[in-house]
């Protein structure tokens, strides 16, 4: 059965979804008394007296031939669905129900999204139901689904018959539900019409009395209400013993209370009709066992009860817009408005973060500090902000991913309009874990990260600090169209520093053309450099700065600017920097495309000057800051310039097929090995030599002589990873030499061995490896590269995470040191490469779409001019699998 999950319903509120019970009889009479005459005939084409043995039918299911969900909102059930079909048969029949007063609120489709991933599991691949043709709303939950769909009308009543099979079509749809549903929820949080302070304290320096100060001090647009039990008012607002005491409705309650006391606020809240929180309170997970399991309950009775939360163990938040003017949060520095929206995971860092972007005078449009992420994430508030038409840019600091999953289609999707910088912290802890396979040894989770953020166009920084230097970037430039750099400025060192600086990371500084060249030395005194860096020595003025950075912007020649100032005697960087603010301003046409950065040594005066163009000159102290800020934001345009990759539709893969194949091969210690693991992959459509088992040196001789020509023999066993370093491996055998071959592995390796194999031998090729780990955060982690017996030696892989786009795949294919040997080397002839990237796209999606493939390692896969095959092949098989893509739910 199902396990019992969070929901989001389409406007905003939550409820709890599961398989009903035998003990939920009550509630489904209860809920089936009070549905409207209308809505019973609707679902049961009719009048229909619900007996007691309806109710007891349906409440007993095996799960596999029949299953029903109901979902609860506070005690009471609001929505049920079911499915039952003959066993073994691939059809079902489905129904629904739903409350009168939780109509149109999406239960309906996801009640058919979840029922949907617990059939295909069991081998269902078409739901069908019978509805009135005027029954609208539930002929549009079978449309918003997004899956294919066939009618037939008789009469009034209509057959629908649904392809409940996975395609592009249903997940777009439900990333549309998805999206507006947690849009309408974060509205609850962050545009709040009116604010409970739980636990507002009379005491100065409290949190609670704080908080409430800076919201009253910040001009929040909507009543602020203190709740104190032990106060009448709380700085001169009246207070309130609790929330239900409230006359008026509120939107959200920001908890300040001690943790234990934080569940009867929760239940308070709930029962008054709030639409969010925001727990400020510490003392959950982040203090043991104890504390996560209060949190895990805080945080399923806020959703019983319709409810989102941030926190526990947060900041508070911020909405700088002027509608709002909410500032739900104990520090002391107010952010000023801006275009930039920040989400901090570190509750104990957005103190210092409020404080250095006020130093930066970056203005926030949000900010949000996520604590513990019980509930809201990274995730919801890339959804909110991506609508947001005050923010331009997003920037995260994690320490963990709530949904990875999530968090790579939602980030793909956001990055092409608005970019996602982010610092995931824990590189250090990363490291090699001990594993049993090629594959596991080079997929580390820092890998992960690097290629989740990669696949989605996020643009990892390493600090706290190059964040908010690459933030500026994109807040006030544009994004470089280009790798090609001018630095301008008015002595040496810095130039040199500068220019090796963009060479580290990835960018050019081309020597300017002849042209450019003259015209510059007729602007600058003799001995000035003119080639790029542009050294215009210690005499330039604030006008020589003006004319080359006019010119170089009009030139066409550069895709960005770093504009250099060492202060000396004779010229002030104040005239300097209105002087580089003065171009910037001036420039036209394809000129304003280009990002102008600014490195004033010893002169952070300058900043605010700077500050004062159309679009902001971002200032840095140093050059090598500022060429790392423009490399990453040039890397990002890159991303963008980039067609966008889709996920295929790969013909010859059966899931279910497959999973059952699986259950029927014998496993060595949990490997699949040999002819078995070979099988599986082929399953899918990936190509796999001719490969026969055998037991001993007489079977072997016989399938050397059925398969023909020369052949391969190869020990199995699961202990036996770098088999050819054990002399386990013996290649280009004839059919007579196979016999004494294989006695000779035995006496080698011993109970080591466990059988061979007898392959034909494949033809030359360039070896690769292809493989994937599950990792229990970020699911398959997929990663292809150079094979053979050096594979880790050479560490020339590429990872990435399922599932794979067809762009995914070109770049692990394509974009290595040692890609150059598939295209022909040194006389070699090319290989199938298109052959290649369709290999890597079939093993992502064997990997998600059975959880319970814990680790595949195919090495070598030989790349031929007629296409590649893989040659070995281990596969660990989990007898706990976790679960696979399925339906959407919180968290």
């Amino acid at each position: 059965m199902p396990a019992p999950v969070d929901v989001l319903l389409a406007d905003g509120s939550t409820a709890e979804l599961r398989a009903v019970d035998t003990a939920d009889i009550d509630a489904l009479r209860r809920l089936f008394d009070a549905l409207s005459h209308d809505s019973l005939v609707m679902r049961f084409l009719g009048p229909h007296p619900l007996t007691p043995e309806d109710l007891t039918r349906m409440t007993v299911r095996d799960g596999r031939d029949s299953l029903a969900l109901v979902v609860q909102r506070g005690d009471a059930l609001v929505a049920m669905a079911e499915y039952i079909r003959e066993p073994g048969h691939p059809e079902a029949e489905v129904a629904f129900v739903v409350a009168d007063d939780f109509q149109g609120r999406g239960l309906g489709t996801l009640l058919l999204e979840h029922l949907a991933v617990h059939a295909r599991r069991h081998g269902i691949r078409r739901f069908v139901a019978d509805t009135f043709a005027t029954n609208s709303r539930m002929l549009g939950v079978f449309r918003d689904a997004g899956f294919a769909r066939q009618y037939e009308r008789a009469s009034e009543v209509v057959r629908v018959a649904l392809d409940i099979a996975p395609s592009p079509e249903a997940e777009a749809a439900a990333d549309q539900r998805d999206g507006r549903a947690v849009r309408r929820s974060m509205e609850r949080l962050l545009r709040p019409r009116s604010i409970a302070v739980v636990g507002a304290s009379r005491r100065r320096g409290s949190i609670g009395h704080e908080l409430l100060r800076n919201l009253v001090a910040g001009a929040f647009t909507g009543p602020v209400y203190p709740v104190n039990p032990s106060a009448t008012s709380v700085a001169s607002l009246p207070a309130w013993p609790d929330v239900a005491s409230i006359p008026q409705p509120v939107d959200l309650a920001v908890v300040t209370v001690p943790a234990v006391a934080v569940p009867a606020v929760v239940e308070d809240c709930g029962r008054s009709g709030v639409g969010g929180l925001v727990v400020v309170s510490a003392g959950f997970a982040e203090a043991g066992d104890e504390g996560r399991q209060a949190q895990e309950a805080v945080t399923r009775a806020a959703h019983r009860l319709g409810m989102r939360l941030i926190g526990p163990n947060c900041f508070g938040v911020v909405n700088a817009d002027p509608a709002v003017s909410m500032n739900a949060t104990f520090a002391p520095d107010v952010p000023r408005p801006g275009r930039v929206g920040f989400a901090s995971q570190s509750g104990g860092l957005g103190i210092a973060i409020l404080a250095e972007a006020a130093n930066r005078q970056l203005g926030l449009s949000s900010f949000v500090s996520m604590g513990n992420k019980a509930d809201v994430s990274g995730n919801d508030l890339l959804t909110w902000w991506e609508s947001d038409s005050s923010t331009d840019v997003m920037l995260l600091y994690l320490e963990s991913f709530g949904n990875p999953r999530n968090f790579s289609r939602i980030a793909r999707r956001i990055s092409r309009t608005k970019p996602i910088v982010a610092v995931k912290s824990g590189r250090s802890g990363a490291g090699r874990r001990a594993a049993s396979s090629h594959t596991a040894a080079l997929a580390s989770p820092d890998r992960a990260v690097d290629a989740l953020f990669e696949q989605t166009g996020v643009i990892r920084a390493d600090t706290v600090e190059e964040l908010f230097d690459v933030s500026e970037v994109l807040a006030h430039q544009p994004v470089p169209h280009g790798v090609r750099v001018g630095i301008v400025g008015n002595a040496g060192g810095p130039g040199v520093l500068a220019a090796d600086a963009c060479a580290g990371h990835g960018l050019q500084v081309p020597e300017l053309s002849p042209a450019t060249q003259q015209q510059l030395r007729a602007l600058l005194a003799p001995g000035a450099g003119i080639r790029n860096p542009i050294d215009m020595v210690a005499a330039a003025t604030a006008e020589s700065y003006r004319q080359v950075l006019d010119l170089l912007l009009a030139g066409g020649e550069v895709d960005a600017l770093v504009v250099i100032f060492t202060p000396p005697l004779i010229t002030s960087a104040d005239d300097v920097a209105d002087a580089v603010v003065a171009a910037v301003d001036a420039a036209t046409g394809p000129a304003c495309e280009i990002p102008v950065v600014a490195a004033f040594l010893g002169a952070a005066s300058a900043r605010t000057r700077l500050h004062r163009a159309c679009r902001p000159v971002p200032a840095f102290t140093y050059p090598e800051s500022a060429a790392l800020a423009l490399a990453r934001a040039a890397r990002y345009g890159r991303w963008l310039a980039s067609p966008p990759g889709q996920v295929r539709d790969l013909p010859g893969t059966d899931p279910n097929a497959t999973r059952r194949l699986v259950g029927e091969l014998p496993r060595r210690q949990g490997w699949l090995t040999g002819a078995e693991a070979l099988a599986v992959l082929a399953s899918y459509g990936i190509p796999v030599a001719d490969t026969v088992p055998v037991t001993d040196a007489e079977s072997a001789g016989r399938a050397a002589a059925e398969l023909g020509g020369r052949v391969a023999v190869k020990a199995l066993g699961p202990t036996l990873v770098h088999k050819s370093d054990l002399g386990g491996v013996r290649l280009g055998l004839t059919p007579d030499e196979v016999p004494a071959a294989f006695r000779d592995m035995g006496g080698r390796l011993g109970d080591a061995m466990d059988g061979a194999v007898v392959q034909r031998m494949a033809p030359e090729g360039v070896e690769n490896l292809a493989g994937f780990v599950r990792d229990p955060s970020f699911g398959p982690l997929l990663v292809f590269g150079a094979g053979g017996t050096a594979v880790e030696l050479l560490d020339d892989t590429v990872t990435r995470v399922a599932p794979l786009t067809d762009g995914d795949a070109r770049a692990m294919v394509r974009g290595r040191r040692t890609s150059v040997l598939l295209e022909g080397y040194r006389g070699t002839p090319a290989v199938d490469i298109d052959g290649l990237e369709e290999l890597v796209l079939r093993l992502s999606k064997l990997a998600d779409d059975l959880p319970e493939l814990a680790e595949a390692d195919c090495n070598p896969v030989i790349a031929t001019p007629d296409g590649p095959i893989v040659v070995d092949c281990r596969i660990r098989v989990s007898d706990v699998a976790p679960e696979g893509p399925g339906a959407r739910h919180l968290q």
